[in-house]
Order: structure tokens, then sequence, then C-alpha cells
């Protein structure tokens, strides 16, 4: 048995100061200001600090120096001390079917290692988003018509394992793809990504599960049916359906989501629609001149000079919403850990409750991450 104590416990929307967690066989045995520790326990003496659901990450390539398809159990390893006891590695479109299947293949061994037991599954960034926004997009081996010879292996191999599959609702032919890919995993979310669709082309889309905005208002495009004139599109319309989830990548200086529109999106998604993200990448690419950039140095650049992901991860974006935004470590926790698990439909974490798997992360006052517990065992301990 492991017990918490000196704990200031975060709920979903409270603190209980000066508390008591207890764990027992990898759960959330008990938790309170009474809390009578038993004799013979491993005692964590936290001091006051901050206990919260273990981070969940649903959508990041990397720790910000590895990719998790060059070596899963490092990437895993390293979310670990940051506090990230559940993870999405997500793969992305500019590989080709072949290039997919290895790198799934590859994380699926990682995960039943046992070395790597913050993997949970698969973020599936691609492969039918539309080829005129991302990253590298010079590089994308799926412009082509949808064809089920090209994605039947991939969509197989992942299997279980895809928990979100991002689309661009716009492209021709992805009805097919998408039923393909709910019948292999039923429990699958749609995310719409990369994407200039109309709130129409998503609509069409959300009885097969799309519920998900991916980084929300970076690689998305503007409609204008009239001169001058701007009209609704992928923003716009996650904002406006309140089922929606709007992923932020919250960087230090602001670049991928400008802190005026995180504060727009705290307004109008509310506390329970918003997941912070790292979706770290490992590029190379040059910063581009000019004062905006200044003191950008958790995000990545292509060769193109232009955004590619972040280096962060997830107790950076905490921190920095908190910054641009005046959130509470509460919650931060909710869009961090509890909207996450929620969005997956996983109830046994996401949130302090007895019975839950105990994924906890411990951070002080400035969401600096002190201690990592996964499943009940203390993995970083400061």
């Amino acid at each position: 048995m492991l017990a918490i104590k000196n704990a200031t416990l975060v709920m979903p929307d409270h603190y209980i100061e000066d508390a008591t967690l207890l764990i027992e066989e990898g759960k959330i045995l008990d938790f309170g200001r009474r809390i009578t520790i038993p004799q013979g326990a491993e005692v964590l003496d936290v001091d006051g600090a901050y206990v919260g659901p273990g981070l969940f990450d649903i959508h990041t390539h990397a720790d910000g120096e590895i990719l998790f398809t060059d070596d899963p159990v490092k990437a895993a390893s390293t979310l670990l001390d940051h506090g990230v006891t559940d993870v999405l590695p997500a793969l992305y479109y500019s590989m080709d079917a072949d290039a997919y299947v290895r790198a799934i293949r590859l994380i699926r061994s990682a995960m039943e290692s046992g070395k790597a037991n913050n993997i949970i599954g698969l973020y599936m960034e691609g492969p039918y988003l539309n080829p005129k926004y991302g990253c590298n997009r010079e590089s994308n081996p799926w412009k082509g018509p949808v064809c089920r010879e090209d994605y039947q292996k991939v969509v197989d191999e992942a299997g279980d394992l895809a928990r979100v599959w991002c689309i661009a609702p716009e492209r021709e032919g992805l009805d097919e793809f998408v039923e393909y890919a709910k019948a292999k995993n039923p429990r699958a979310v749609f995310s719409v990504a990369h994407s200039e669709a109309t709130p129409q082309d998503i609509a069409r889309f959300k009885p097969y599960g799309l519920r998900l905005a991916t980084h929300h208002t970076n690689a998305t495009g503007t409609l204008s049916r009239y001169p001058e004139c701007r009209t609704a599109c992928v923003d716009e319309a996650a904002l406006y359906d309140g089922d929606m989830y709007t992923e932020l990548i919250c960087d230090k200086v602001g670049i991928h989501v400008d802190p005026f529109m995180l504060r727009l999106v705290r307004r109008i998604k509310g506390d329970e629609r918003i997941i912070l993200i790292a979706d770290a990448l490992v590029a190379h690419g040059p910063m581009p001149d000019g004062e905006l950039y200044q003191g950008a140095d958790d995000i990545n650049f292509d060769f193109a000079g232009e955004i590619a992901g972040s280096k962060m991860i997830l107790d950076g974006p905490c921190r920095n919403m908190m910054k641009h935004t005046g959130a509470s470590i509460c919650q931060v926790f909710r869009y961090a850990s509890t909207n996450p698990a929620t969005l997956l439909g996983l109830s046994d974490r996401g949130c302090i409750k007895k019975g839950n798997i105990a994924n906890l992360t411990v951070v002080n006052h400035r969401f600096h991450v002190l201690h990592t517990v996964l499943h009940g065992g203390i993995v970083k301990q400061n």
C-alpha cells in the first residue's frame, strides 16, 4: 500500500487540503482529510503540494527530442518524468502505408514489453487530411483518391489501438474509409484536422463519432463564399458545437494560439470541452526572424520556416495556459487529464475517485512536476 499525505488534492471543481490518499493494488482505495494510514504502508509526504490525476496527452509525436516512431520506450519514459501517465503517440500523414504499419508494430511491441506502460493507444493524424495544410505537406503520399487498397492494411494493423482517427471531412470519397475504420474499432473518436471543411461537412460525420477538433486554429482553412466576407469554417464550427472538444497547443509566447484566442476559447467552450496537447515533434528548421518569435524556444519549425509542432511535454502547456488565461491548477488538470479521459470514454482515470487507476501527478504552485505515480507505483520522485 502507498499513502500520500499532506496533500492538496485536485478535484474536478475544488481542492481538498491537508489530505491523505491511499493506494492499494494500483487503484485509489480512499482519500480525504481524516484518513488513517495503515501500519506498514509506504508513505510519500508531499508537504502540501497539489496531487491531481495523471496528465493525459492524446496528441504528441515525441518527447521533444525523440520521436515515438524512433524509440517509443525512451519517449514514454521522458513523458513519465513530466507527469504524463497516459499518452497516445501520434502518427503523421507524411508516412506511407508501409511506414504506418512499421510504426504501429514498433509502438505495439513497446506496449507489450512492459517498458512503456503509459502508452495506451494511438492518435492517427491521417492519412486523409487536406494536403494544403500542415508541416511537411510536400511529403504527403495520400493526396490521391481515397482508396481501400491504400488504407486497408493501415486500419487493420492499427485495430483497436487507434483511439483517434483524424480526417478532413471535405475529402471526396471519405465515407467508406470512416465506415471501415469505425467497424475495426467502434470506440474510436474522429477528429477534424488539417481541414477547410464547412460546418455542414463536419456535421455529416458526427454520427460516426466526430467529436474533436485537432490543434484548434492551427492548420485550418478560412472559407469565403463572397469577396471580402469571412464565413464559418472548421474553427467556428468547433466553437459553435457544444459537443465538440477543442485541442489547444499552448506555447510560452502564444504562437500556436494567440493568448486572446485562448481566452476566447475558454469563454465559449467552458472547462469541459478544452483539451491541452503538446503536439511535440522533432524538426530542425530555422526559427523565422522577427520580434514575434523572440522567446519561442518551445516551438519546432520545419525547413521552410513554418511551425512544425512543439518541443514541449504536457506540463509545459499547463503552465502556459495558467499564464495566458489565468486558469487555475484545478482547471488545467481538467484540460490535461479529465477531459481527454472523458472524450475517450475512459471512466477509470482522469480524476481522483475511489476505484480509479492510481495514475497521479504531483505539482507545485507553478505546475512543475515533483512526483509521478503510475498504476500505484512511484516512477518519479524528487
